[in-house]
């Protein structure tokens, strides 16, 4: 029995002395694994935390493209906008362009119509001048005003006081008149009667208003029947005391407001093909 606890004894202790070495290298092994597994995880958290910085700034990347694609898509549309509307301020600009060019154009043709006329206006004015040149300024006036040529005669030249019946004297400066007008197939005239306030007491004029047309009419009728002037270029207006060229509270004033105006005008048509010459000249259409 003793022999029994003895070897019991010796095999427990042998099996003691063993065990306490393998544990003691398990125990080390367990620290290096420890340690092994603590590195591990050092890293595999720091790995986790660079893995969110990245994936967070990759999330931040993808929201930066998205809205630089966005960005990109609205520049490239505002560019499409943007060379439409040029392409548009390039077409209306040309169509502005076209315009000015025509206006200029119509501008030029108008001023040379109007030089044109102003040109037979002077040659007309000098042929009157040159034929009425030996009347006094005060009976016989001939003038240029917008372009239209008047001629002014006293009615102390052409009628005896408060009558429409032509003097001898006003025949002769008629007849200069006519022979003016008669080389001139391109005008037509206008003569208007006018008067003073003074009121008209004769049989057959019921008043200035009767005066100044039967007076304009006498004129009309005498370059017709006497001097042969195309009736189809006059016109007799009456004006009557209407249109003063002075106050006529004076004898001097109301002696100049008895007057005969004849009103020289090109004919429109004239006139029109004066601008259409314009449109066949060089000068204007290069």
């Amino acid at each position: 029995m003793k022999k029994i606890a003895l070897i019991a004894a010796i095999a427990l202790t042998a099996v003691s002395c063993v065990s306490k070495k393998q544990y003691a290298e398990l125990e080390a092994k367990q620290r290096n694994t420890e340690d092994l597994l603590n590195s591990a995880t050092v890293k595999l958290n720091s790995c986790l935390e660079e893995k969110a910085g990245l994936t967070a700034r990759a999330n931040s990347l993808e929201s930066q493209v998205a809205s630089l694609n966005a960005t990109n898509g609205d520049l490239i549309k505002q560019i499409g906008e943007f060379t439409t509307l040029t392409q548009q301020g390039a077409a209306n600009l040309e169509r502005s362009l076209e315009s000015l060019k025509e206006k200029d154009l119509t501008i030029r043709k108008l001023q040379d119509a109007v030089t044109r006329r102003d040109s037979v206006n002077l040659a007309l004015v000098q042929s009157l001048k040159g034929v009425l040149g030996n009347l006094d300024d005060e009976d016989i006036e001939v003038s240029v005003q917008k372009g239209v040529v008047y001629v002014y005669i006293s009615d102390k030249l052409l009628f005896k006081s408060g009558s429409y019946a032509i003097t001898d004297r006003a025949k002769e400066v008629l007849g200069k008149v006519a022979k003016v007008v008669n080389n001139k197939p391109d005008f037509e005239f206008l003569v208007e009667g006018h008067t003073d306030t003074d009121p008209i007491s004769r049989s057959g004029v019921k008043d200035n208003w009767d005066l100044s047309v039967l007076r304009a009419t006498a004129v009309v009728r005498l370059l017709q029947d006497e001097f042969g002037v195309d009736p189809k270029r006059m016109t007799a207006g009456g004006r009557s005391e209407y249109i003063p060229v002075a106050p006529n509270d004076s004898a001097e004033g109301k002696a100049r407001n008895r007057r005969t105006r004849i009103v020289v005008l090109p004919k429109i048509d004239q006139f029109y093909n004066m601008i259409e010459d314009g449109l066949k000249d060089p000068a204007i259409n290069n």
